[in-house]
């Protein structure tokens, strides 16, 4: 059996800026002092001309990249999802947001796999934020192919653009050649009638791994991949809620406002069924090690596999 490939998407979404620079003359990258934690330092190395430091001043850089956009420039601005959708909020809404610009926010060491640096910097409410933000279209991929495949869409796509990348290796799924990133499309990885399990960013992984077990068991679960949370794709949601009648979410977020809330919303008004949500509950994380960390929030196959078997024996 080959070995499996892991990648973290930050290090995807440096390499992808720097790949795709010379295709795209108008990409600029801006960065908040820590290039070298969200990989766009692989971008400065190559363009150090069409790179720029704002220093560890966030609100500042999302106004900067405001700018930038509105002279006709595609600006990334980067840093963790904690400044990123927390401390630059309110920039955020009125300067990209509300003038629908064309800016890109690359929001790196989101969740708790962040790991050791704690409940200040894992950002488990980003999603919920950018949700609010009218005309804001969210990406959270799910591996290193499709991280490369989202900045690529983001650059395409005219509007703000919240992309959502990890900290921690996850396994390259994506690696077949019929692979194809659509924004807005979820993607059916995995058929199945007994139950449907949505998930998104490196929950994707988690969700293949349990319906394998499952499956062992018995249970037919069908793995929805949602990497575009905003627009959702209602069209493949409705069609599970419909064809299986429950649905699990799997998300490295708050069950508050992000993936689980957002096909919640979407099933109430197609075809209602139940909806159960796996994600980070009403709390905030602490430190430790990634994978420890994924495990503890019940971020994993175990539990998904837990979950839809408790929700399956009382369907």
């Amino acid at each position: 059996m080959a070995d499996v490939i892991k990648k973290a998407t930050r290090e995807s979404y440096g390499e992808a800026l720097r790949d795709l620079a010379e295709e795209y003359k108008e990409l600029v990258v801006l960065d908040a002092d820590l290039a070298a934690a969200t990989k766009t330092g692989i971008f400065k190395k190559a363009y150090p001309d069409r790179f720029f430091d704002c220093g560890i001043a966030e609100a500042n850089m999302m106004g900067v990249a405001a700018g930038l956009a509105a002279c006709g420039k595609i600006p990334f601005a980067s840093t963790f999802a904690m400044f990123a959708a927390g401390r630059a909020f309110e920039i955020v809404r009125n300067s990209i947001g509300y003038p629908h610009l064309n800016v890109k926010i690359g929001a790196t060491h989101a969740g708790i796999s962040v790991g050791e640096d704690g409940a200040t910097h894992q950002c488990n409410e980003d999603i919920a934020l950018m949700r609010t933000i009218p005309g804001m279209t969210i990406i959270n991929p799910s591996d290193d192919i499709e991280a490369k495949a989202a900045v690529r869409a983001a650059l395409d796509y005219v509007g703000p653009v919240y992309m959502r990348f990890g900290r921690l290796a996850v396994p390259v799924i994506n690696d077949r050649p019929d692979y194809r990133f659509e924004l807005g499309k979820g993607v059916t990885l995995r058929d199945g009638n007994d139950v449907t399990i949505v998930a998104t960013g490196l929950m994707v992984n988690e969700a293949l791994q349990a319906a394998e077990t499952l499956a062992a068991e018995g249970i037919s679960a069908r793995v929805i991949n949602i990497h575009t949370i905003k627009p959702l794709d209602k069209d493949i949601i409705c069609k599970a809620a419909k064809e299986t009648g429950l649905i699990v979410t799997a998300e490295e977020h708050s069950i508050i406002g992000g993936l689980g809330s957002a096909v919640a919303e979407a099933v109430t008004e197609c075809c209602p069924a139940k909806v159960i949500k796996i994600g980070v509950n009403d709390e905030f994380g602490h430190s430790g090690p990634a994978a420890d960390l994924l495990r503890e929030f019940g971020l994993s196959a175990e539990n998904i596999v837990k979950t839809v078997k408790d929700t399956v024996s009382a369907k």
